[in-house]
C-alpha cells in the first residue's frame, strides 16, 4: 500500500465512504426541504403582498424570511398528510392480521377494497374532468382529487391483496407503482402550492380589516406627501426656533413591512378607502416613530 493512502477496514470499503454515504443521506432531504420551504414561502409572501397592490419581488426578503413565512402555509397539509398516512397504516396493519388469521373471508370483505379502488378511480376522473375545466374546480380540487384517487386506487389494490395473504407490490406493478408515487407527489406539490397561496390570501384580507395588529407610525418629511384625501393627517410643523429640516408630519399610518433599508407604510383605513402604499427608505431622509396602540 502506498504510504498516505488510508487504510482498508477489511470490508472492501474505505473509511471515509461511509462519511461520505452519510452526508449524501443527510444533504439530499435537507436540501429538497429547505428548496421546498422556499417555494411555499415564496408563494404564501407573493399572494400576501399582491392584495395591497405590492410585487413581493419589491421587496427583496431573503431566502431565510421566505423559508420563515412558509411555516404557517405547511401546518395544516403536514398536519393532514401525516393524519391520512396514520390512519392509514392502522388500516393496512389491521387488513394483514386479518388475512394472516381468515384464509377464507366473506365476500364483501373481499370485495370492499376494489370498492375503495373504484372510489378512487372516479375521484380521479373526476380531477381529470376538472383540470380540462369540464366543470368549475377549485385551485386545491384538481390535485386532492387525481392524487386522492391514485392513492384509494393502489390502497385497495393493497388491501385485497393482504386480505388474501399475498405480499405487495408484486413484480410486474413495481414501474407503475413508482409512476403513481411520482404523480402523488407533483399532486401533493400542486395542491399545498395551491394552499400557499389561498392561506397568503385569507392572511392579507384579515390583515386589511385589523390593521390595528401593525405598529402604527408617524413620519416627518422635509417635502410634502400626496395621499387621497382623508386618509392620514398631515400637519405643518412650525419654523420657530432653529431651522429644522424636517416640514411635514403624517399620521394615521402603519408599518406593512421593512425589508432592505426601506418600509412599507399603508393608510389606517385602507381596506375602506383603499389607496397607496407609501415607501420611505430607512435613514435620515425622514424622521419615523413608532407607537403601539
Amino acid at each position: 500500500m502506498a504510504e498516505g493512502e488510508p487504510e482498508d477496514d477489511g470490508s472492501g470499503k474505505r473509511p471515509w465512504a461511509d462519511w461520505i454515504v452519510t452526508l449524501t443521506t443527510l444533504i439530499a432531504p435537507t436540501t429538497f426541504i429547505g428548496a421546498l420551504l422556499l417555494y411555499f414561502g415564496v408563494a404564501y409572501t407573493d399572494a400576501l403582498y399582491e392584495h395591497f397592490g405590492i410585487d413581493a419581488a419589491t421587496l427583496g426578503f431573503s431566502t431565510q424570511d421566505y423559508a420563515l413565512r412558509s411555516a404557517s402555509a405547511l401546518y395544516m397539509p403536514a398536519g393532514t398528510a401525516l393524519t391520512v398516512a396514520l390512519a392509514g397504516v392502522l388500516i393496512y396493519y389491521a387488513a394483514r392480521a386479518l388475512g394472516s388469521r381468515n384464509t377464507r373471508l366473506p365476500a364483501g370483505r373481499r370485495l370492499s377494497p376494489y370498492a375503495l379502488s373504484v372510489c378512487g378511480l372516479v375521484l380521479f376522473a373526476l380531477g381529470l374532468l376538472g383540470g380540462l375545466e369540464v366543470w368549475d374546480a377549485g385551485a386545491m380540487d384538481t390535485p386532492l382529487l387525481l392524487g386522492g384517487g391514485l392513492v384509494l386506487i393502489v390502497y385497495g389494490r393493497v388491501l385485497a391483496l393482504r386480505l388474501a395473504g399475498t405480499p405487495y407490490p408484486v413484480a410486474r406493478e413495481r414501474i407503475a407503482l413508482a409512476l403513481v408515487a411520482a404523480l402523488v407527489g407533483l399532486c401533493s406539490f400542486w395542491a399545498v402550492h395551491a394552499y400557499a397561496k389561498q392561506h397568503g390570501d385569507d392572511d392579507a384580507r384579515y390583515l386589511a380589516r385589523n390593521l390595528w395588529l401593525r405598529p402604527a407610525v408617524t413620519v416627518d418629511t422635509a417635502e410634502r406627501l400626496y395621499f387621497p384625501p382623508r386618509q392620514v393627517r398631515e400637519t405643518v410643523l412650525p419654523v420657530a426656533g432653529p431651522p429644522q429640516r424636517f416640514r411635514y408630519r403624517y399620521e394615521g399610518l402603519r408599518l406593512l413591512a421593512e425589508a432592505n433599508g426601506r418600509m412599507f407604510l399603508i393608510p389606517d383605513n385602507w381596506a375602506e378607502k383603499g389607496g397607496n402604499v407609501l415607501v420611505v427608505p430607512a435613514n435620515n431622509a425622514v424622521r419615523v416613530a413608532f407607537r403601539s396602540d
